[in-house]
């Protein structure tokens, strides 16, 4: 028979998959002799048979009460005894920490006959009450689907009538009454009351922890950040340890090094006369962990003593929660720390000078999405502005939005375009969809390990945490300051969670310190943290240099971008795009062009045309003086350069309506415009079908870029410029440019005496020219995959019409996981990709092969392109660091 349950002490760190993160840990943390409380852990194939069978697998039951025997062994303790029960705690844990999964439920194993025994056994009767109000409000909140608001008000409305300030003021009687009113909250809302059976309740809550996993919650964070659907969760089944017994027992949680800004240190909050879950529920502000070496001295040197254990273990940042019971230090948990990016890049730098890991390691351990969110920009002025609040510093960055006081608030603004700031007393899982859509995170109560700024850090999202000045009213949709100022909903508001402030209004933002370093050095004055941080991000990019097989190149139509992208690393132009030259002022040659009615108009518009694009190509060509520059004929429909046609034409019927002469100019325009007018122009008229029929526009082209590379060459420049085509389908299309193109460098290269050969490739961006990529790959030097249009053509959609329409609605339903306009489809797209290097390959052997598509910056697209042998991703300048990052950590994991 298949085994579903496993003893922390069966397993191992390398069991995730099997035993979910979660009770990985656990297992190690006991094989590691650390002071676990026992317990027993079942299994993601449990769960995952749950779900696909709708009940659990023959012979679990029996497995974890076989478990629960051995369990209660060890601790000298029966569960449901009425004298000295064992109680246990429950808790999901998936393969990868999931803010959407199921709360833990404390204290199972309580009913109204233990109580009284765990009270005689405790010696203390308003813990006992206080522990079994806990299992009825969690119960019956995440197994029998109770709002837990009814359990808040309920509890707010007792410290009303008993005056107290705080949970720990409410007496034994007011907890038993407490309790009372739960359990009738119950029957109100699910029929039912809190079930008296420890171990129906123990039943109940696996069954509720495995649906969990097909929660809301958890499948929003799920598609967030791509975690896949058919994992399943484990489930942790473990002895309690109480930490609301009284002033020397308490909870907290730790971490080896700052997770918020990547400092040497133990760091973490401790809150006395707790259970674990109130630490990061926020309803009580903690104090710093370094107060527990004054509350409790001996615990506090135990505590150091196993976070140097667990991070010489993991040889990373481990995030670590703990309990004092009565004095007795107990470890109930511990997993790789989550970061914000500043921290990763730190510890990856600092584990590397420490020779706990290599470079190699190191590089793997930072990733694209987190340098991004350290090139995303700062305020300028927070310190000149007096702060509405100040709190925590939980997630550090800027962030500008209008104040929304509710998760389905927060969504809503985002979803019509408003940026948004979420602002809560201390948000809960139900609050996730709310900070997926949010820029930033406020709460007026939580520590730096509360749940808004753990999985804020998770997000990468700006918070700011334990505000306390701040009266947050989430049900009238404001806040109050100190002084008196309201902020009400929609009113914009600013968070620095560098600083922890809040200030009204939108401050001015700056670029952040790694983009200024990487534009060209930090100011003169910088702390010793930001250089640091430029220094550790400098070291993973020169390593991803060092290891990368793919160059990266840049999207770039001017000089000023080309320098741009020089300066931030890029190795070449992937993609010059030429119609980006005809705008402005040019657009008026263009249209001459286009409206012409003899050979000779038309020529005289390409003849002014040509220097200008020269001098274009001159001035790229010096910016990458010596590194390749791939230039794109014309490529848009050609509707783009013409006046619109239905205001022409009710502007010409107007004039006509009222009797005004209409100039033979303005006819001949409209004429021209209805002669090109197309349902769906780009399938239309452009690419390489627009060179063709339009005569004379690629001789200008070629002849302006040829011009171009014989006057670089002249005056001593190393120009390698790139012919490329756009939207081929043919091979003839390809063959009957090159003649053109082979004819006008042979007159450019005997009219200025300077040879110019210049390379001819094609864009794969149709589906026919990816299937058909051997033939086309006779006539075509390279390859740039145009991953852009080769999605829509692929998928059959417009880009802009499904995400308007009904893209977002797909991510929602599940149907799919990540924009294909954002992550490249390997399954579709990309097949078409790795055909088209195949094949072109086999026809020539040292086919060069990129992506200029927007693809070639997004991280996860990159590592497929690693995979699929391309020899560059080009894409926008901005992007360029990320890019090389994510090239050099493609080759480090396929090595």
């Amino acid at each position: 028979m298949k085994r579903y349950v496993y003893d922390f002490a069966d397993g191992r760190a390398e069991e995730a998959d099997l035993l979910g993160g979660k009770g990985a840990g656990l297992a190690e943390m006991t094989r590691l002799g650390l002071p676990v409380p026992p317990g027993f852990t079942v299994t993601t194939e449990a769960c995952r048979f749950f779900l696909a069978q709708g009940h659990v697998p023959e012979g679990l039951d029996w497995e974890i009460d076989d478990r629960l025997a051995t369990l209660e062994a060890t601790m000298g303790r029966d569960f449901g005894d009425p004298d000295e029960p064992l109680l246990l705690s429950v808790r999901s844990g998936a393969r990868f920490s999931m803010p959407g999964m199921m709360d833990t439920i404390l204290d199972l194993g309580l009913n109204d006959v233990t109580v009284t025994g765990f009270a005689k056994s405790l010696g203390q009767e308003r813990a006992a009450w206080d522990c079994y109000r806990r299992l009825v409000q969690m119960f019956g909140a995440t197994v029998l689907g109770v709002p837990d608001r009814l359990f808040d008000d309920a509890i707010t409305a007792q410290r009303k009538r008993r005056g107290a300030a705080s949970d720990i003021e409410l007496t034994t009687e007011d907890l038993r009454e407490l309790t009372g009113i739960f359990r009738r909250i119950l029957c109100d809302e699910v029929g039912r009351d809190f079930p008296q059976d420890p171990r129906e309740q123990l039943r109940l809550a696996v069954r509720a922890v495995f649906r969990s996993w097909q929660g809301e919650r958890a499948r929003v964070y799920r598609r967030r950040e791509g975690i896949p659907e058919d994992l399943g969760t484990a489930v942790n089944v473990q002895a309690m340890v109480f930490g609301n017994l009284g002033p020397d027992s308490g909870t907290g949680v730790a971490f080896t090094r700052d997770p918020a800004t990547g400092r040497p240190g133990v760091y973490g909050d401790y809150l006395a006369e707790a259970q674990g879950e109130d630490v990061v529920a926020g309803i009580r502000n903690t104090v710093p962990l370094q107060r527990l070496a004054e509350l409790d001295p001996s615990c506090h040197r135990e505590l150091l003593g196993h976070l140097h254990v667990l991070e010489e273990h993991y040889r990373d940042l481990c995030d670590v929660e703990f309990t004092i019971e009565r004095g007795r230090l107990w470890i109930l948990q511990t997993r790789i720390g989550k970061r914000t990016a500043e921290a990763a890049f730190r510890i990856a730098a600092q584990l590397v000078v420490e020779r706990t890991i290599s470079l190699d390691e190191a590089l793997l351990r930072v990733n694209g999405e987190q340098l991004t969110r350290l090139m995303v920009p700062r305020f300028t002025a927070a310190a000149d502005h007096a702060p509405l609040a100040t709190g925590l510093a939980a997630s550090p960055g800027a962030a500008v939005g209008a104040a929304a006081f509710s998760s389905a608030e927060a969504v809503r603004r985002s979803a019509a375009g408003q940026r948004v700031v979420l602002v809560r007393p201390e948000t809960s899982p139900d609050d996730l969809p709310g900070m997926l859509a949010a820029e930033a995170v406020l709460t007026s109560r939580g520590g730096r390990t509360s749940h808004a700024a753990v999985v804020a850090r998770g997000l990468g999202k700006v918070c700011v945490c334990g505000a306390e000045s701040l009266r947050v009213e989430p049900g009238h949709e404001r806040f109050t300051t100190a002084d008196g100022t309201v902020v009400s909903a929609g009113d914009v508001i600013s968070v620095d969670g560098t600083l922890g402030t809040v200030h009204l209004g939108a401050l001015p933002l700056t670029d952040s310190p790694v983009s200024a370093h990487l534009l060209g050095g930090l100011p003169e004055v910088e702390d010793s943290d930001t250089v640091d941080l430029v220094g550790a991000v400098g070291m993973m990019l020169q390593h991803a240099d060092r290891s990368s097989r793919m160059q990266v190149r840049a999207n770039a139509d001017t000089p000023e971008d080309a320098a741009k992208a020089l300066t931030l690393g890029a190795r070449g132009i992937g993609l010059c795009r030429t119609e980006h030259m005809f705008l402005g002022e040019r657009r008026q040659l263009v249209e001459d062009m286009v409206l012409a009615d003899t050979a000779s108009g038309r020529d005289a518009a390409l003849a002014r045309l040509l220097p200008l694009q020269r001098g274009d190509f001159e001035a790229i060509l010096a910016a990458m003086d010596g590194l390749p520059v791939t230039v794109r004929l014309l490529d848009p429909p050609l509707h783009e350069f013409l006046p619109d046609r239905t205001a022409l034409a009710v502007s010409v019927a107007a004039d006509r309506a009222a009797g005004r002469p209409v100039s033979p100019d303005r006819e001949r325009l409209l004429a021209a415009v209805e002669r090109m007018h197309e349902e769906n122009p780009m399938l239309g008229l452009r690419g390489v079908r627009l060179g063709l029929l339009v005569p004379g526009l690629v001789a200008m082209q070629v002849r302006a870029l040829a011009e171009a590379v014989a006057a670089r060459r002249l005056v001593g420049g190393d120009p390698h410029a790139e012919l490329m085509v756009p939207l081929v389908d043919t091979v003839e299309e390809l063959r009957q440019v090159r003649k053109e193109v082979d004819r006008v460098l042979a007159e450019v290269s005997t009219e200025t005496g300077v040879p110019v050969d210049l390379p001819l490739g094609t864009m794969i961006e149709l589906p026919r020219a990816a299937l058909t990529a051997g033939t086309i790959a006779a006539e075509a030097e390279f390859f740039s995959f145009g991953t852009n249009d080769l999605t829509q053509t692929t998928w059959g959609l417009s880009r802009d019409d499904a995400e308007a329409a009904f893209l977002t609605a797909y991510l929602e339903r599940g149907i799919l996981r990540v924009s294909p306009f954002e992550t490249l489809d390997t399954e579709g797209v990309g097949r078409l990709v790795e055909l088209g290097v195949r094949e072109g390959r086999a026809t020539r052997p040292h086919l060069g092969t990129g992506v200029c598509g927007e693809h070639g910056g997004d991280p996860a697209s990159i590592r497929f392109f690693h995979r699929a042998g391309l020899d560059y991703v080009s894409c926008s300048p901005l992007r360029v660091p990320v890019a090389r990052l994510e090239a050099g950590r493609a080759a480090v994991s396929a090595s």
